[in-house]
């Protein structure tokens, strides 16, 4: 599994030119799954992600994390985090997930986070939709979180 966490002063997922999730200050997530993963997986990163103190308190110092800045989250499913480019230049998707697994360990990030920072905190894409996604990059500040490495 694999989150692109961009902290955000804002950001939005449009879908047939309608807004279906905004939010002002936070993380903007993309989230990547491969068929391997599970909600053991699922839940060791949403745990990382929310623990991060990647905000900048009062001395300039990135020591806050989402909750202490009372941020929200902006949660996009991204199959083409696991691109693979090693042959020719038409990336291969076959390391993601299958639609039905990953849609359903996304659902799954979705409801763990709500319960975790509260649902009103938390804003989705729209699974498998063509999406445009907006936002303002605080810093910009990026992390990428891999189950493979963590």
């Amino acid at each position: 599994m694999k989150f692109v966490i961009q902290c955000v002063t804002e950001a939005s997922v449009t879908v047939d030119n309608e807004v279906i999730g905004k939010i002002d200050r936070g993380f903007m997530v993309l989230i990547g799954v491969c068929e391997s993963d599970d909600k053991s997986v699922a839940d060791k990163l949403v745990k990382k992600m929310l623990g991060l103190r990647i905000f900048k308190d009062e001395n300039d110092k990135t020591n806050l994390s989402l909750e202490s800045v009372n941020g929200s989250l902006l949660l996009v499913s991204q199959f083409t985090l696991y691109a693979d480019c090693r042959k020719g230049n038409r990336p291969s998707f076959t390391n993601a997930g299958s639609a039905q697994h990953a849609e359903e360990l996304y659902n799954y990030i979705i409801e763990s986070c709500r319960c975790s920072i509260g649902k009103d905190h938390v804003q989705t894409g729209s699974f498998g939709a063509s999406m445009q996604v907006a936002l303002v990059n605080d810093g910009p500040f990026t992390i990428i979180l891999d189950s493979d490495t963590l």
